[in-house]
């Protein structure tokens, strides 16, 4: 996080000092703090004003670089027009659920009730918003693991609850120590929120790590929340859904989206699916948040979630270009290796570039950006890591070949130190 000059006092509105403390209370609006995806798209745009000659290699969008299947864009097409879809879905239609309980069996052996067990959402960043509310009292704990997406932490910290941090770190094979939670936070802890495969580490879980989620979690009576938004981009094993294990629907709810492993960033539909009372709980809130997804997208996604080859073939293009990222972050230095999971590719940030020495990650992504065009993400949180991003846009295979040489090129004239 950087600081600005703030520029020259405005006179504040008669409500300034209604403003909730949650959000800064009268002080809201007038930091001059300059979080890192702010300061990435500022360093772009220089970039790009100072040398237009060159071009930005854009390894930092975190969304996929295709639209949606054309089947499923012709099921929207059709859907749109029919007047039964026009209005309010409240909390899911049959069909989407239905679809969802099958693809939930036929993809992990899981099996659900469509009606009791399954709840869509607008994007599962509303159910990261919304399932904190179902659970968290004042001084209540919620459990986040760091690196990590930090929208329920948030949620959890406005309803006045504790976020207390478990970070993810090569020693423990970037998963939660669990052990070595402090017995006072444990005492005060009602969720675990866990994101396997893992953005942005790309660690995938293993049936043996869940399976000590799953006993850990009754022994201690806390709910397990787990983000699987890249369960479908996973290349070490099969997808693993934290539901396929025993005793998993008793503790907690799984947390899935149709964004990452079906091409349909900004469709905004996921669901929840789980412990029936947990989902019955969820659908309560978002009963008072919002009135449901277009049904018409819904059933789109019905139509993704029947189709095997969809997941296939994304899950197959990011591991093309993940291998291929590898190999040329590995030849300038980079101690990387091809990720279990995600579109990601996390890796630790070199220390300096010639006579130039980077105290963190933030500072080398800067680096990477004005003197190479290169746009990554930084990860201060535990250790400096960049993470690099293989949504890139290319139109092919040629295309990917061509930027990676590209990319090869100016990370070798960096002269980086690791």
């Amino acid at each position: 996080m950087a600081t600005i000059e703030p520029p020259a006092a405005l006179q504040d509105p008669w409500f300034q000092d209604r403003f909730a403390d949650r959000i800064g209370g009268a002080n809201y609006g007038k930091g001059n703090e300059i979080y890192k995806f702010e300061l990435i798209k500022r360093a772009k745009r220089k970039a790009m004003a100072d040398h237009p000659e060159r071009r930005m290699l854009d390894f930092g969008i975190g969304e996929n670089d295709e639209m949606a299947p054309e089947s499923v864009r012709a099921v929207m097409r059709r859907e749109i027009d029919r007047p039964e879809n026009r209005g309010y879905a409240d909390n899911g239609i049959a069909a989407y659920k239905e679809a969802v309980a099958k693809f939930m069996q036929r993809e992990f052996g899981v099996t659900l009730d469509p009606v009791t067990e399954v709840n869509h959402c607008i994007g599962s960043k509303t159910a990261y918003a919304m399932l904190p509310a179902a659970f968290i009292n004042p001084g209540d704990v919620t459990l986040m693991t760091v690196p990590g997406y930090p929208v329920a932490g948030t949620a959890t910290r406005w309803f006045g609850g504790v976020v207390h941090r478990l970070p993810l770190v090569p020693e423990n094979d970037f998963y939660p120590d669990l052990d070595r939670i402090p017995a006072d936070v444990l005492a005060k802890t009602k969720l675990l929120v866990l994101c396997y495969p893992n953005s942005p580490t790309g660690k995938t879980a293993t049936r043996g790590f869940y399976e000590k989620v799953v006993d850990w979690a009754h022994k201690h009576r806390v709910i397990v929340v787990q983000d699987a938004a890249h369960i479908m981009l996973s290349y070490d094993d099969e997808p693993l859904s934290f539901l396929s294990i025993d005793g998993a629907k008793e503790v907690g709810v799984e947390v899935h989206s149709m964004s990452k492993g079906f091409h349909m960033i900004g469709w905004r539909l996921g669901w929840v699916c789980g412990h029936e009372k947990i989902v019955r709980a969820f659908a309560d809130v978002k009963d008072n948040c919002d009135s449901g997804q277009f049904m018409a997208i819904q059933k789109a996604g019905a139509a993704a979630l029947s189709d095997p080859e969809i997941p296939k073939r994304v899950r197959e293009k990011y591991r093309r270009r993940l291998e291929k990222l590898v190999g040329v972050l590995r030849a300038v230095g980079f101690d990387c290796e091809m990720p279990g999971g995600t579109y990601f590719l996390y890796t630790q940030s070199p220390k300096g570039a010639g006579d130039r020495v980077f105290a963190t990650a933030q500072d080398a992504s800067q680096f990477l950006i004005h003197d190479l065009s290169i746009s990554t993400v930084p990860w201060d949180d535990c250790g400096a890591y960049l993470r690099f991003s293989a949504t890139y846009e290319a139109e092919d295979e040629s295309a990917e070949d061509d930027l990676m040489a590209e990319t090869h090129a100016r990370l070798s004239r960096a002269r980086l130190k690791f």
